[in-house]
């Protein structure tokens, strides 16, 4: 029934980028594609005037990740204000439009679909099998910078799609070497590996595995779907497996599922999700206290809560502009990829060329990008994550933003060697 549900959903997709390709193409002969000079003599294209730089946004904030979806929308709005403030880009104000499509397939592409017309780029789009379903009509003829709040592999060698931080596969090694090195797993155990069906959770288990192989274990996998909520049929055959550690690649309702389940029934393993699979929210939840002692994440960055300059001024910039909302780690990762964006956009003014391709070319001149939260970034190769490090945080609900770091951003040596998508 999955494996049918899993190609009913690839051949929807396949049918709605098809569409979308479509009225693309309808608006593009309407509206044109060629680029102009604006007043002050710099080149523009889609989505920029003498006044504005439009940006699209393509957010989950009613669906499976809508907490996350939130808080990195509203560090992006944060960005964007503040860069406003201080004169903007090329004398030009910077503007996101916002789209939540609720993790659903249609929605995200009809949103891509209306955006994309009007807009220079994207600096959120939240949704592996989303963005790889757009993947093809980006590249072949939209060809507007595209940062996903996704990381699987399957988006690398894309010219326009941009992946920020290490992928899902090579996270995943580095989580695994995590357990090995300081959780005491050893060759010859079993490790459980809950995942998504589809982009996210099958690239991280291509790294889970390639992890097992290089270290002797064994992978006892669990496939749930993105509507699977409860976790304790998948616990209790990874008890009866005997597993000595897990992994999840879901989300954070999963993620406490999991490991509340597992604390209850006895399975006291350590647990380690990708960096989505985590919400501070999760404290408050019956879960709390078993998350506090079982659960890790890997994350391509430092937490909110780390003790760090760029940390504390974001952390106080963000509570001050939304006084009611929690810290996240989504906050780290929004404001990260609207600055990644912001620096392109900076560099391309100074070319003089603020239409996508000159946008696309300045992304490339960014080969030591640090915002100062733990990792450096290289954007010069397409083919490659910018970063192939991650960080461990652990849950902890005495830190700004419920988050301790327990590993520094590192790369294990399997990490190192190994490509992404392989």
């Amino acid at each position: 029934m999955t494996t049918r549900r899993h190609r009913r959903l690839a051949a929807a997709l396949t049918a709605l980028v098809a569409l979308t390709a479509a009225a693309g193409c309808s608006s593009k002969a309407k509206d044109g594609d060629g680029a102009g000079r604006g007043a002050d003599g710099v080149k523009t294209g889609r989505g920029v005037d003498d006044k504005v730089i439009r940006l699209g946004v393509l957010t989950d904030m009613t669906g499976v990740y809508a907490t996350l979806g939130k808080s990195v929308t509203q560090a992006q709005q944060l960005y964007v204000e503040q860069l406003n403030a201080a004169g903007g880009v090329c004398g030009r104000t910077v503007e996101l439009t916002v789209r939540d499509h609720g993790y659903d397939p249609q929605k995200a592409l009809a949103g891509y679909t209306e955006l994309e017309p009007k807009v220079l780029g994207f600096p959120q789009f939240i949704g592996s099998p989303f963005v790889a379903a757009v993947k093809q009509r980006v590249d072949g003829q939209d060809k507007g910078l595209v940062l996903p709040q996704a990381w699987s592999a399957s988006l690398l060698g894309s010219p326009s799609i941009r992946v920020i931080g290490s992928t899902y596969d090579i996270e995943t090694i580095n989580a695994v070497d995590f357990l090995l090195k300081e959780k005491g797993l050893k060759k010859g155990d079993r490790i459980g590996h809950v995942y998504f069906e589809g982009d996210y959770g099958e690239n991280a288990l291509a790294g889970s595995k390639y992890a097992a192989g290089k270290a002797g274990l064994t992978v006892v996998e669990q496939k749930i779907k993105p509507t699977d909520n409860d976790m304790s049929a998948q616990v209790a055959a990874l008890k009866q497996a005997g597993v000595k550690a897990v992994v999840l690649s879901a989300g954070p309702r999963q993620a406490a599922s999991l490991v509340g389940v597992a604390a209850a029934v006895g399975l006291t393993v350590p647990v380690i999700g990708n960096n989505s699979a985590y919400a501070p929210q999760l404290l408050a939840t019956q879960a709390g206290p078993a998350l506090e002692k079982m659960y890790y994440v890997a994350t391509p960055t430092l937490p909110i809560g780390a003790d760090a300059p760029a940390a504390r001024k974001l952390a106080a910039d963000y509570r001050t502009a939304y006084p009611g909302d929690s810290l996240d780690n989504g906050v780290v990762a929004g404001w990260s990829a609207a600055q990644v964006f912001g620096e392109a956009l900076k560099k391309a003014c100074e070319a003089e060329d603020l239409t996508r391709a000159g946008v696309g070319k300045a992304l490339l001149t960014l080969k030591a990008h640090d915002a100062g939260f733990g990792v450096t970034h290289d954007f010069s190769d397409p083919q490659a994550p910018s970063s192939r490090r991650s960080v461990v945080i652990q849950p902890d609900k005495s830190v700004p933003g419920g988050a301790r770091v327990v590993r520094a951003p590192q790369v294990s040596d399997a990490a190192e060697g190994f490509t992404p998508g392989s």
